[in-house]
């Protein structure tokens, strides 16, 4: 023996059973036939209660709302004036109603799907990520150059008292060995920018000049613990090859 079944269409709302009505009979919104609809949307409600589906009180609602418009709608209209703006149209609240939904539901439809397409992916905890490019130890002369001349911009905007002094003649050996006193001072070890306190250009050149040299002879070394942090420059252990001497026979340090 067959089943009969019976198929109701299920509707999230009064809003849902309007755009189902609409579409179905292919309704223009700025036009819709409040005569037609309401007849339709009343059968449906008609539907619900014979097969004792409890109507909930929003469907009521819209209704007694689409039972309002169309009684508008139906009631003569007073002679218009010449200067008399055109009369407001009943259903115009309806449509904004109608228009803000469909905007709605075109979200909701786009979100279910982000949702759905996201079930599809696992999500773990973030990770350390090992750092595969070491940092430097050894930088290069471009390195330093490129750090001295980015700190004689930023000393070329410092405001400097112009005063009348005797010219200072600035010899790298020197300034090589006040170099090595520093570091002594402070435990072996200075940041870049330190290394460099004066504020004339031409002591600072010869400042770097002793620096390169110190380096290259290997009682000192610039390190860089990670990329983009401060240059440091430290003593070496073992200075100068074991205290190799300078060219011209002498030790600075001696």
């Amino acid at each position: 023996m067959d089943v009969y079944k019976i198929q109701l269409e299920a509707f999230e709302g009064p809003m849902d059973l309007l755009m189902h009505l609409i579409e179905k009979n292919k309704i223009n919104i700025y036009d819709i036939p409040v005569a037609s609809l309401t007849q339709q949307y009343m059968e449906y409600l008609q539907k619900f209660q014979r097969f004792n589906i409890e109507v909930a009180s929003e469907f009521l609602v819209m209704a007694a709302t689409l039972l309002l418009i169309k009684s508008r709608l139906m009631l003569p209209k007073p002679p218009k004036e010449e200067n008399e703006n055109a009369a407001e149209d009943p259903r115009q609240e309806l449509v904004a109603r109608i228009l803000a939904y469909q905007q709605y539901k075109k979200a909701s439809v786009a979100l279910r799907e982000l949702v759905e397409r996201e079930s599809l992916h696992a999500v773990r905890p973030p990770m350390t990520i090992p750092v595969r490019r070491l940092p430097p130890e050894n930088l290069s002369t471009e390195l330093l150059w490129n750090a001295f001349h980015n700190l004689l911009a930023v000393r070329r905007e410092l405001t400097i008292p112009e005063v009348i002094v005797a010219h200072e003649t600035y010899r790298v050996e020197e300034q090589m060995m006040k170099l090595m006193k520093r570091l002594a001072e402070r435990e072996g070890a200075l940041s870049f920018a330190a290394i460099f306190p004066a504020v004339q250009r031409s002591e600072l050149i010869v400042d770097f000049l002793a620096l390169l040299e110190l380096i290259r002879r290997k009682y000192i070394a610039a390190r860089q613990d990670a990329l983009f942090d401060s240059i440091m420059i430290e003593v070496r252990e073992t200075g100068a090859s074991e205290n190799e001497d300078t060219e011209d026979g002498t030790d600075v340090f001696g």
